[in-house]
């Protein structure tokens, strides 16, 4: 229980109709979740404006509706805060309901296009590693300490990231590290934290069913960085174009990490591996088991960090060298014949020409092999992507298999279809179309010879495919192993 004025102290309002002094007893911004004595935040969704439900929520008991617009009529028994922007201020009420839990972490958040889940976790496992208690939310999944569950979303809810930071807050934690979306930054629903520093990786295009413009995309991401306070910090990849714009008007301690130039944290790449990398970091060398130039802009921005927040040049690199793979990250698993298969989530045309870049490289250094490349494109998503997917995989593989990924609620045959549009002739000759996922990976599994790579690009750590509103168990990795036991 919560005194409305209490959960309201700091936010501009503007204006109250009833008393400010009444009894909070629940949070909610679901019209159906609303129960006697709660507070109701009235959001204007991108699907459903949710204050047409405030006659229905009144009706059911709320005590207080937090709104952008009054109702037509006025319940006496309900107090009605009036502000500018209900989303950013649910942010800010969520934090104050929880006790503004992220001003007792030290919180990073990790953005950009590629690199966000494994920046992110192995700065979780790194703290982990050097005996701190942290939290992690990701794609993959959220960790509070030790305990796990699913994510739902990059990023979640205002109510949800709040919840779970409280959480962490109380099993103890110092740190917490979350992938920070492009979704979350225009839906405001990081507005109510304080962040000790923020990362950038990269930015190549993605999320255009949302954003609709690149410039829109960008803008997403900058906020992030101009919401961050004078005594955080802001690391941004040097070698992307857009790192300077993302801090153009941060007031945050401004820090660069690069493997290309001048850089406050650099990096260089001595040997390339299938089974992971040789690094100097820092005047020090250090084996990781990553794979790929990307991967190492990604060791490279968790030690520029660690050693940010504090933590010592050798014990983070001692600690970084006993990390393991990310779950659907560059994850290998090797085929009796001598083949290997890599299970990568990248699902943008600039990672997947970065997962095939680094696969190219190293069978350059190992000898002769093919790659074999199985990808898709998901259903209700940016559809300009899709033709530039299949052409990538198509110049950097000797053969590729174009499948279904999440086809949601589109038809998988037509997203082939229009993928099938970004081939030539010659690129359609070494191009084969399997709808059906399992059979696809099972087909690029029987291709492969010893020495072969077979990429299986996409899903990386789901483990479901979505089809008609509907998930189905469904792991790439599971898949690979049936089809090796299989063949």
């Amino acid at each position: 229980m919560k005194q409305l004025q209490e959960i309201l102290d700091g936010l501009k309002v503007v204006k109250i109709v009833g008393p400010a002094d009444v009894e909070i007893s629940d949070l909610v911004c679901d019209s159906r979740l609303v129960s006697p004595g709660a507070l109701f935040v009235a959001v204007r969704g991108v699907a459903v404006d949710a204050h047409r439900f405030i006659p229905a929520v009144t009706a059911a008991g709320a005590t207080a509706v937090l709104c952008e617009e009054l109702p037509a009529e006025l319940s006496p028994a309900v107090t009605y805060v009036v502000v500018e922007h209900s989303e950013i201020a649910l942010s800010h009420v969520a934090s104050a309901w929880f006790d503004h839990p992220s001003r007792h972490l030290r919180l990073v958040g990790v953005t950009g296009t590629n690199g966000k889940t494994t920046t992110a976790t192995l700065l979780y496992e790194l703290a982990q590693a050097l005996g701190y208690k942290a939290g992690l939310l990701s794609t993959v999944k959220n960790v509070v300490d030790r305990t796990e569950e699913p994510a739902v979303q990059t990023t979640p809810d205002h109510l949800t990231l709040n919840r779970l930071l409280a959480r962490m807050v109380d099993a103890g934690c110092e740190y917490a590290f979350m992938e920070v979306s492009s979704h979350a930054c225009a839906q405001h629903r990081i507005d109510g934290l304080r962040f000790a520093g923020g990362v950038f990786t990269n930015l190549t295009r993605d999320h255009m069913d949302f954003h609709k413009t690149v410039d829109a995309y960008i803008a997403a991401k900058k906020s992030f960085f101009d919401m961050l306070p004078a005594d955080a910090f802001a690391l941004v990849n040097a070698d992307d174009k857009v790192g300077a714009v993302m801090v153009q008007n941060t007031a945050a301690r401004r820090l660069t990490y690069s493997l290309r130039g001048v850089a406050d944290y650099r990096c260089r790449v001595i040997e390339s591996r299938l089974d992971g990398m040789s690094l100097e970091v820092d005047g020090r060398q250090v084996e990781v088991p990553f794979v790929g130039r990307f991967n190492a802009y990604n060791v490279l921005a968790v030690y520029g960090v660690a050693r940010t927040l504090g933590f010592g040049r050798d014990e983070v690199l001692v600690a970084l060298s006993g990390l393991g793979a990310v779950d659907g990250r560059f994850q290998t698993i090797r085929i009796p014949n001598g083949a290997v298969a890599v299970v990568d989530y990248a699902h943008t045309p600039d990672a997947l020409v970065n997962v095939l870049d680094t696969i190219r490289g190293v069978l350059g250094n190992e000898g002769k092999g093919r790659v074999i490349t199985v990808c898709g494109c998901g259903g209700n998503r940016d559809t300009g992507k899709r033709p530039i997917m299949a052409r990538e995989a198509a110049r950097r593989s000797d053969r590729v298999i174009l499948t279904s990924d999440n086809p949601r609620d589109e038809d998988p045959e037509e997203i082939l279809r229009q993928m099938q549009a970004g081939l030539d002739d010659e690129l359609a000759a070494r191009t084969l179309t399997i709808t059906d996922r399992r059979q696809a990976i099972r087909t690029a599994i029987a291709l492969a010879d010893a020495g072969d790579v077979v990429l299986i690009a996409g899903k990386g750590h789901e483990t479901y495919q979505e089809v008609k509103g509907v998930k189905h168990h469904f792991d790439d990795r599971e898949e690979v192993q049936q089809a090796i036991h299989n063949s």
